[in-house]
């Protein structure tokens, strides 16, 4: 009975890392559409981030169903990175660039958010579970930090 609490718990933690991917990948996809056709450097950018979450909701999910779980295939509607995404959406109306990549720091600050929630939950995880966790929030703060140096290199241009 306890293990199965056990898990549950931590098909949430996971499941809450997958809806923040599944946002993030919606979210590039959008960025691509939208980004003018000679900002080929933001659109390779973009889908890069975005086959990056695939990834990493793929791994989540495979833990998700180890547990015993379902894995979701939702995202966080109601939350954080929707409203970012719409912001994205409204910056590319515009085709500002520095927009576009501030609104993506956003996003990828509350990735960064959700990522250390799940390290700091009560939930019991194993090693290997903790270290998946913590090596993609490693590599998603790569990403942050590369959008960082594009908004701060645009900044300059400006």
């Amino acid at each position: 009975m306890e293990t199965t609490v056990t898990n549950e718990k931590l098909v949430d933690v996971l499941n809450d890392l997958v809806r923040i991917n599944n946002d993030r990948i919606s979210g590039y996809e959008k960025a691509v559409n939208e980004t003018e056709l000679e900002d080929v450097d933001l659109k390779a950018l973009f889908n890069r981030f975005a086959d990056e979450s695939r990834t990493y909701r793929d791994e989540l999910s495979r833990e998700i169903v180890n547990l015993g779980g379902t894995p979701t295939d939702e995202t966080t509607t109601s939350g954080k990175f929707y409203r970012v995404w719409m912001d994205v959406k409204a910056a590319f109306t515009g085709k500002d660039r520095k927009a576009i990549l501030e609104n993506c720091e956003f996003g990828e600050d509350a990735a960064q958010e959700a990522y250390q929630t799940a390290l700091e939950s009560d939930a019991n995880m194993s090693t290997d579970i903790r270290q998946l966790i913590s090596t993609q929030k490693a590599k998603l703060k790569d990403s942050h930090d590369a959008v960082k140096k594009y908004r701060d290199l645009h900044a300059k241009l400006d």
